[in-house]
């Protein structure tokens, strides 16, 4: 362990707002104070008592929760979303406090740097170009850090400790991640929650956390232990569920923005990752990567010089463009060679850099791969850039996000069937079942609350 316990406060302190800025915060006061109020409270029973937690609810719709150094812990509301209960939600929260009183990231972190790992934001990118992502590294980095088998089943152990200390049933921990399983085989292992990236199998884990929690039970009042499933979702009433189209969506191989009213294609096949700071393309090959974000200056020509002077690049080629009627600058360019031991090291990075004025902005639009690929990638870059344009569609402009409604099922039956007397398509029942935490064929009775989604 290289960090003491100042050094994963600073941390944490330092990450915070990076992980706030990239993500941003999901805007639900009730919900915000919600996970605030339980994970104080599961904190005073914690074996780092001493530690200044925080909790925040984060705007992405990716089924994940994540810890880091200090104590500051964060749900996305797409997690918040596939509980069906505070129960589950309790055995998460106490497995992400576990992660922390474990310093399971202060111990990987640590490890990382030891190993001179570059970690950039969800893309496999070259290491030479990461650098243009403009990733904020260390507060992002710690949240692509994978942990081991023993840390991980460690920290079911402490959420099975946590949640049953604080009142709740730790039985529905385990019923979450037969959930989390369901969602990983929908959504294909590319997109699999990273509670199951290094875990044992989960039927193992299911087996191993229902056994830790009847062992807890037989040391509580088993009876007065909590569940609370329709005062949760009653809670979750209109939260947003997958995507928010105000910030952005790809429909179609194009991605749309219907606040800031622009548009561009994405290339067929490229991973796309949208954050509040940027866009971001990649193919799988991972020898290139695209980026669109804001650029800094008050005018094209200031862009230009700020972009030059701060990334040191070398400009090769640089001419005044017109975009579908918007003014543009485009610049071929390189990184400036470094100076290491004594020698002038040329780094292998060529860039199509796009600086496009639209409205109030000015956007830059940026292709980079090696020099030696420049111009197998240059016409890809090329069409992306060149079609960015005004969007005008009212229906893309006013797009509506899905939002869970909690309905009552109208009579006794299965869940497939409830689901179909609240006018759900045939083909979104198995979507809705894993959202339900339940099969098609499970019998529900009239009365009993059930997640739809709506617009």
């Amino acid at each position: 362990m290289l960090m003491s316990k100042g050094q994963e406060v600073a941390m944490g302190q330092q990450s915070d707002p990076e992980i706030i800025n990239y993500f941003g915060l999901y805007e639900d006061k009730s919900l915000q104070r919600f996970i605030e109020e339980k994970g104080q409270q599961m904190a005073a029973v914690s074996h780092r008592k001493d530690l200044k937690y925080q909790f925040k609810i984060v705007d992405s719709p990716v089924v994940n929760a994540f810890a880091v150094p200090g104590g500051y812990v964060y749900f996305t509301r797409g997690i918040m979303a596939h509980f069906n209960n505070e129960a589950e939600f309790a055995g998460v929260l106490g497995h992400e406090i576990g992660h922390v009183t474990a310093r399971h990231s202060a111990k990987q972190y640590s490890k990382a740097m030891l190993a001179q790992v570059g970690l950039v934001a969800g893309m496999i990118v070259s290491p030479e170009f990461a650098q243009y992502a403009d990733v904020a590294q260390q507060g992002l980095s710690l949240l692509f850090l994978k942990f081991g088998r023993d840390d991980e089943r460690q920290s079911d152990k402490l959420g099975v400790e946590y949640s049953t200390k604080i009142g709740y049933d730790a039985q529905e921990m385990a019923d979450f991640f037969q959930t989390l399983d369901r969602i990983s085989k929908q959504s294909g292992a590319e997109e699999a929650p990273d509670f199951l990236s290094t875990h044992p199998n989960p039927q193992d884990r299911y087996r191993d956390v229902q056994k830790l929690a009847t062992d807890w039970k037989k040391k509580t009042d088993a009876t007065s232990l909590k569940v609370n499933r329709n005062s949760y979702l009653k809670m979750i009433d209109g939260i947003i569920y997958g995507d928010d189209p105000k910030q952005g969506f790809v429909e179609n191989n194009v991605f749309y923005h219907p606040v800031l009213k622009f548009q561009f294609p994405i290339p067929p096949t490229w991973a796309f990752q949208n954050t509040p700071q940027q866009v971001q393309m990649a193919p799988k090959e991972g020898d290139a990567m695209m980026a669109m974000t804001l650029a800094q200056g008050q005018s094209l020509e200031a862009a230009a010089q700020s972009l030059v002077q701060n990334n040191q690049l070398t400009v090769i080629e640089s001419k005044q463009e017109n975009v579908n009627g918007l003014p543009a600058i485009a610049i071929i360019a390189q990184p400036q060679p470094q100076q290491q031991q004594g020698q002038q090291q040329q780094q292998d990075v060529r860039a199509l850099i796009y600086l496009i004025q639209y409205g109030e902005n000015i956007y830059q639009m940026m292709g980079i791969t090696s020099t030696t690929n420049f111009n197998n990638y240059f016409n890809t870059f090329n069409t992306v850039i060149t079609n960015f344009r005004k969007l005008n569609d009212p229906e893309k402009i006013n797009r509506k996000p899905d939002r869970i409604r909690i309905k009552s099922v109208k009579r006794n039956g299965t869940l497939a069937q409830a689901l179909a007397d609240l006018k759900v398509h045939q083909d979104k029942i198995q979507e809705l079942a894993i959202l339900n935490g339940m099969q098609p064929e499970d019998k529900v009775e009239s009365g009993m609350l059930v997640k739809v989604l709506e617009k």
